[in-house]
């Protein structure tokens, strides 16, 4: 149990460590990228040091898995250069009960990264995209899906605009909204237009509306008698088409425990699920599959140094981390893409993972 403790402390130790190194580099090069992006607009650099900070926690989220590999090659290779693997092999403890540790302190961490770290990074991310349109265009532009449909905020120098749609269709090269009600605001806050439309197609710096009847909303007119009907009808907008689509698609911002809800919300509305479900599995399978980054980095490490090779054996537990990152992922888009079933996309790739080290670490001790 002593023996253990220290393990586990180690681990810890190393984790942390290099979380703190990542940070540094993460928030650095971020900063540089900030100053990039926001190079031609107003913004001072404490605005610029707030969305790097901003961005930092989904930037740490994402590189958790070889962070942990690292962490795992650092503790091993240190316990072999001190002989402490010799002695604890020779005191009858086998080199995988000695893993029992490092894999009770990864598994806390990923029930961390999934139970606290996600909705940190769910509320970070959009409070950055927030302020990045914010900055940008003197608005907030959003976008968000519930039951009732689809709604959309869009800002600029004419104010603020409110979308509301019951559908949507991403087939076709352009975004489209079914069933669309624009409520225009004017910068001072007060309604200036109703507007009721068949579809909107987006058409990159404007909407195009079909079928649109428009409501003048100023004291002392008539809404209905000043109404107007227009076969077509331009709506400036700030929003890419990369943004609508990414933020229609994939469901960011969005906390492990708001999701089963949103996912719900949105089958009774009539919108495809198949993302949401995915993104689900894959965080509740996110302990086993850290703990399947420790045995890489573990089974390529637990030997004694003066075999030499250590250099090799760090580049292969690197390598073969990145490979089951990469196969993790894939299997991802593919269950987000209805090619695997949505279980099997987020559970298999930790799965075959941990089968796969367990192979590794049983052959390199018993031969």
């Amino acid at each position: 149990m002593i023996l253990d403790r220290y393990f586990a402390r180690r681990f810890l130790q190393s984790f942390l460590m290099i979380g703190a190194i990542f940070l540094s580099l993460i928030l650095l090069i971020d900063l540089i990228e900030q100053l990039r992006r926001f190079e031609e607009v107003d913004v001072t650099f404490a605005q610029l040091v707030q969305l790097t900070l901003l961005n930092a926690p989904a930037a740490l989220d994402e590189i958790l898995p070889l962070m942990m590999i690292l962490s795992t090659v650092v503790l091993f290779v240190g316990l072999a250069r001190s002989s402490e693997l010799v002695v604890t092999r020779a005191t009858g403890r086998s080199g995988i009960r000695a893993l029992a540790a490092p894999v009770a302190v990864a598994t806390l961490v990923g029930l961390l990264a999934a139970s606290t770290l996600n909705p940190i990074v769910a509320a970070t991310s959009k409070y950055y995209q927030q302020l990045s349109d914010t900055y940008r265009t003197g608005g907030v532009s959003t976008l968000s899906l519930s039951g009732e449909g689809l709604w959309l905020r869009q800002g600029g120098a004419q104010g603020q605009s409110v979308i509301h749609a019951t559908g949507y269709s991403g087939s076709g090269n352009r975004p489209t909204l079914i069933h669309v009600t624009v409520l225009s605001y004017a910068p001072q806050g007060s309604p200036v237009r109703r507007i009721e439309a068949a579809t909107a197609r987006y058409m990159g710096d404007h909407w195009l509306l079909r079928d649109a009847k428009v409501w003048p909303l100023v004291a002392g007119m008539n809404p209905e008698t000043n109404s107007a009907r227009h076969e077509q009808l331009e709506i400036p907008t700030t929003l890419t088409e990369e943004r609508i689509r990414d933020s229609l698609g994939r469901p960011s911002g969005i906390s492990i425990y708001a999701l089963p809800d949103m996912i719900r919300q949105l089958r009774e509305a009539g919108f495809s699920t198949t993302r949401h479900e995915v993104l689900y599995q894959v965080q509740l399978a996110r302990p086993l599959f850290l703990v399947a980054m420790v045995l890489v980095g573990a089974a390529f490490t637990m030997r004694h140094a003066r075999f030499g090779g250590t250099g090799i054996a760090v580049l292969m537990a690197v390598l073969l981390g990145f490979g089951l990152y990469f196969i993790r992922n894939f299997a991802q888009i593919l269950g987000e893409n209805d090619q695997l079933p949505v279980l099997l996309a987020a559970w298999a790739p930790p799965l075959a993972s941990v089968m796969l080290t367990i192979g590794l670490l049983l052959h390199a001790e018993d031969g």
